[in-house]
This record gives structure tokens, C-alpha cells and sequence, in this order.
């Protein structure tokens, strides 16, 4: 069955975010003691939502604090270094023009991914953005899935989720439908196949070909 609704995960996905997020970590973590991180630090931890990525850096007690000083100096430097990943917004307006329903499904932070999609143009397209906050849930919990799939109508078997972590593989799984990832995130091509992702590109645009063939 071709594909009817396509959920979209940002950071890493389709969203280019690294510079905001390390920045927050530098700002974040020597003020609880910790030296600043490393790009590729950062980038290793991150993918399965800011508590479970700080409990690379902190102990549990320090991590509800350490989030709140993290969220606040994201906020300001929210939009300032964000960008589309390459062949992002090409696939989102083909994928729209074939009538295809778009939404984001994501662990970043609901108020964070609304102004981010608003901000890259992405908004018009979408026909919901699910986010960290909005439900009790985060991926891979089976409940934010069923709970996407319900608000959206959607099916399992005509759902395809496009990430880029084994997060996203087991997310998509649980809500019983496929994923795709690409590897411009925070996992390798071995990683995500090893998680049991369908199909893994380099690229937005070499998925993209595949996808968009699929749906004609």
C-alpha cells in the first residue's frame, strides 16, 4: 500500500539543530559542575529526549535542574543557528502535493518544535505537530504513537515515520509501522539497519527518489 501519511521526526532528520543544542549543553553544564561537552559528545547522547540525553553528562538528582537552565538559554538562541537539512523541504512539498498527510512526531519540546517549524517555513504543510510536553508520552512509548495515528486518522500500514535513531525505529515499530532514517543524525547506517529500520540513506534526496516513486 503506497504510503498515505508521513511522519517526520526534526533534529537529525530533517532539521538541523546541532549548533543550537550543543550551545545549550556549553551554557548548561559547568554551571552543575561539569566540564562543556564536545560537538560529537552532544550529538552521541542526544535522540531519546533531553532527560534521557543529560543522563549522559549528570546524575539523576542533578537532571530536572540541569533541564530547566537547558530549556530557558534554548529558547533565546532558539532560531538563530537552526537550518533545513539538505532535500528537506523539496520532500515535504512534493510528499504535500501528492496528498500526503505531513506531521511532525518528535521529542523535542512542543513550544521548541512549533516556532522551529514556523520559523523554516514548514508550517503549511503540516497537519500536526506532535511533540514532547503535548501528551504524557514520549518515543518510543507505543501510547504516542497510537495517540498520532488517532489524531491524524491514519493507519499503521499506510504510515511511514522518517528518523534518523533507533528511537525512531522502535517508535514507529511499536505504533506498528515502518521506518526509514537517514543517517545525517546521530546513529550510523549499521546502527539503524541493526535496529530494524526498513530502509536507510545517506540523504534526504536518495530516500526522497525512493519514497516519492513509491507514491506516484
Amino acid at each position: 500500500m503506497p504510503f498515505q501519511t508521513v511522519l517526520l521526526d526534526l533534529d537529525g532528520t530533517i532539521v538541523d539543530a546541532f549548533t543550537t543544542i550543543h550551545r545549550s549543553y556549553v551554557h548548561t553544564l559547568p554551571q552543575f559542575g561539569r566540564p562543556a561537552p564536545t560537538l560529537a559528545a552532544v550529538r552521541a547522547a542526544v535522540g531519546g529526549g533531553l532527560a534521557n540525553a543529560m543522563g549522559h553528562f549528570l546524575p539523576p538528582e542533578l537532571i530536572p535542574a540541569a533541564m530547566t537552565v537547558h530549556l530557558a538559554y534554548s529558547q533565546q538562541i532558539l532560531l538563530e543557528d537552526v537550518k533545513l537539512l539538505p532535500g528537506a523541504l523539496e520532500l515535504v512539498q512534493a510528499l504535500h502535493a501528492r496528498g500526503v498527510t505531513l506531521a511532525v512526531f518528535t521529542n523535542k519540546h512542543g513550544d521548541a518544535s512549533r516556532r522551529v517549524c514556523a520559523h523554516l517555513g514548514l508550517g503549511p504543510f503540516l497537519a500536526g505537530i506532535f511533540a514532547a510536553g503535548d501528551t504524557p508520552w514520549f518515543k518510543p512509548q507505543p501510547e504516542f504513537a497510537a495517540h498520532v495515528l488517532a489524531t491524524l486518522k491514519a493507519a499503521p500500514a499506510s504510515t511511514l515515520l522518517i528518523g534518523d535513531s533507533p528511537f525512531d525505529v522502535q517508535a514507529a515499530h511499536n505504533g506498528g509501522f515502518a521506518c526509514w532514517c537517514v543517517t545525517t543524525g546521530t546513529h550510523t547506517a549499521e546502527q539503524l539497519a541493526a535496529a530494524g529500520a526498513e530502509h536507510v540513506f545517506a540523504h534526504l534526496d536518495d530516500l526522497g527518489t525512493d519514497l516519492l516513486s513509491a507514491i506516484r
